[in-house]
């Protein structure tokens, strides 16, 4: 029997759920324990057993979303995503920190970011939020507004995602679930069959999980993303998700410069003009420390 083609939906343990270009469900089995395994959003060829089926091959990925563990080592989450959607909320107030961290990860991936301002028709702090998104706008990363409980906003979010693969990350209690819910028609039953299929009851709701749009392309529901670590970056890949700091270093009087108290420092001037954040220099350094820290370390 030949191979037939699909996308994994879900993954855990020994076994993945796959989908057909038709739509249908399928438990497969991993074969053998060693090289890469198949993540969310992975396109691969498998053989169909007399239960089930068995993967042969994963598709040459176009991108891989991974996360540093606690040894620094890389974890692939998800794959093939067309961007990465933030979604923050007036509560619980967005970190700025956990917002860079996923600028520096979608940027080291070359994925387009985009944000969404979710629960605004609940806000009174919409002049705080404006201040939280403005670095992020002034380097051309978009930002929506709306409400997945009432649908306000929507229709702009479906535009700019149309056809792509949507990967949503941030933190818990922003509205995560029920943006999903709005975007993906039944959810539950579509959960439903795949914790059916998975054989894994309704943990697979916890689980990494791709989910086809009736209008074309994908969603994928990632609760696993919320604690972001990054230390299998570089310190050059994290300077280069902060593009205002990384455009102004070069003018600084010295190339070693750490933008404290160096005399002609362009990037503390850059601070005094307003083009650069304090907050956001702080972040660059935090995680510039991560990065050099595991560097360091796996010598």
């Amino acid at each position: 029997m030949s191979a037939r083609e699909g996308v994994v939906i879900t993954s855990t343990g020994n076994h993945c759920v796959v989908r057909t270009r038709e739509g249908e469900l399928h438990r497969c089995q991993l074969r053998g324990r060693r090289g890469t395994r198949p993540v969310c959003g992975d396109w691969v060829s498998w053989q169909a057993l007399e239960q089930g089926g068995v993967i042969e091959a994963i598709q040459t990925r176009r991108n891989v979303l991974e996360r540093g563990d606690f040894r620094g080592h890389p974890h692939a989450l998800a794959a093939n995503i067309d961007r990465l959607l933030l979604v923050i909320a007036p509560s619980p107030s967005p970190d700025p920190l956990l917002m860079d961290r996923y600028a520096v990860l979608a940027h080291a991936l070359e994925l387009p970011l985009s944000i969404w301002v979710n629960k605004i028709d609940t806000s009174q702090r919409s002049a705080a939020l404006t201040q939280t998104t403005a670095p992020y706008t002034r380097f051309g990363i978009k930002t929506l507004h709306g409400s997945a409980l009432t649908g306000a906003g929507i229709d702009s979010l479906e535009a700019l995602t149309a056809n792509e693969t949507v990967i949503l990350a941030g933190q818990s209690g922003v509205g995560k679930s029920s943006l999903t819910q709005r975007l993906i028609p039944h959810l539950e039953l579509r959960v439903g069959e795949i914790s059916t299929i998975s054989g894994q009851g309704r943990h697979t709701t916890s689980t990494t999980t791709w989910f086809a749009r009736p209008q074309g392309g994908a969603l994928i529901d990632s609760p696993g993303v919320r604690t972001l670590r990054l230390d299998h970056l570089s310190a050059k890949a994290v300077l280069q998700g902060f593009p205002e700091i990384a455009a102004a270093a070069p003018q600084c009087r010295f190339r070693d410069c750490q933008h404290r108290q160096e005399p002609d420092c362009a990037v503390k001037h850059a601070i005094a003009t307003g083009e650069i954040t304090s907050q956001r220099l702080e972040n660059w350094r935090l995680l510039s420390a991560e990065a050099t820290q595991t560097t360091a370390t796996s010598r």
